[in-house]
């Protein structure tokens, strides 16, 4: 059993493993129950990191008079993306470097 996202392969149930689990689990449930776990871990991933994003940006929002947000998660989401001062993981990164990297410049040589 191979798992893919996006043509990929990136993770692979040998023989042996799926032994191990069937220890466990009754072969005519193996299939249907490792969708559900697969599903489950992805689903659990987004619920956790869109409650963190909606802890940090509905202070945020409120602060910026903004009175009324979706209450349906994915608009409630893009509505924070749009936001000027948004940035993903990948843009908060890159911006800590650029501040370390002025800090070291600005510090005066002895």
């Amino acid at each position: 059993m191979k798992i893919y996202i996006n043509n990929e392969n990136i993770f692979e149930l040998t023989e042996t493993k799926k032994k191990v689990i069937k220890n466990d689990i009754l072969e005519e449930e193996f299939e249907q129950d490792i969708k559900r776990r697969v599903r489950r871990a992805l689903e659990r991933k987004y619920k956790n990191c869109f409650t963190r994003l909606k802890a940090e940006w509905l202070p945020k929002l409120k602060t910026m008079g903004i009175k009324s947000v979706p209450t349906d998660d994915d608009e409630l989401a893009e509505l924070i993306f749009k936001q000027p001062g948004y940035k993903n993981r990948n843009q908060r990164e890159q911006s800590t470097k650029k501040d370390k990297t002025s800090i070291i410049r600005t510090i005066p040589n002895k």
